[in-house]
């Protein structure tokens, strides 16, 4: 799952669930061979666009103990093919955070995502799961948190990467409105949106990072 002017390397670890939360199993095949037609460019939005919003979005505090997600996946042409709701606990240890994300999908399917955050310099996180391809960046500021990475999704004649790009942002204290983008070669193939929510009052066991 899960996930900045901070910066989220996800490796093999978003989404995130943050996101994660991120499966088109049933339908990516189909949509890679017809997002032919839809080519998206370059989204020209910066995360600094954001810088002095409030509430300021602050990964270690929002992503910390019991959260819940509940969102749609998308399809190429904006309809919604599924919906989904996940159970997130984050733990943090001397600036490591782990979110582990058990998500399930309106078919009955279940997912597990955990993400490891590790700090690397002011504002930025290396995350590691087992999905995210290579190192994913996430970046906040403001009320903002960008997070961009490569998620490999297993089919039933192999596995495809598609690159997600997730935007954040906080609009109270334990709400954060979370939509990604997903492409691959260049093309939208997808979309998912969903809101999360944080938990303050609910007690987590953490175990050490």
């Amino acid at each position: 799952m899960v996930g900045e002017t901070q910066v989220y390397r996800c490796s093999n670890a978003g989404d995130r669930r943050l996101p994660s939360y991120l499966s088109v199993r049933a339908s990516i095949k189909t949509i890679v061979i017809v997002a032919g037609t839809v080519l998206l460019g370059c989204s020209t939005s910066s995360v600094q666009d954001y810088k002095g919003r409030s509430p300021a979005f602050s990964p270690n505090e929002f992503f910390s103990g019991a959260l819940t997600a509940h969102g749609v996946v998308k399809d190429f042409s904006g309809t919604a093919i599924r919906h989904f709701q996940a159970d997130i606990i984050g733990c943090w240890d001397s600036g490591v955070g782990k979110l582990d994300e058990d998500f399930i999908f309106d078919d009955g399917e279940r997912q597990n995502r955990v993400w490891t955050l590790t700090p690397d310099g002011d504002q930025t996180f290396i995350g590691t799961a087992g999905d995210v391809v290579g190192d994913g960046q996430a970046r906040w500021e403001g009320n903002a948190m960008f997070l961009d990475y490569t998620l490999r999704i297993e089919l039933e004649d192999g596995a495809i990467d598609v690159r997600i790009d997730d935007r954040m942002y906080r609009v109270s204290d334990n709400i954060v409105i979370n939509e990604s983008k997903m492409r691959k070669f260049g093309l939208g193939v997808g979309e998912i949106l969903l809101t999360i929510i944080r938990h303050p009052d609910t007690e987590v066991d953490c175990p050490s990072v």
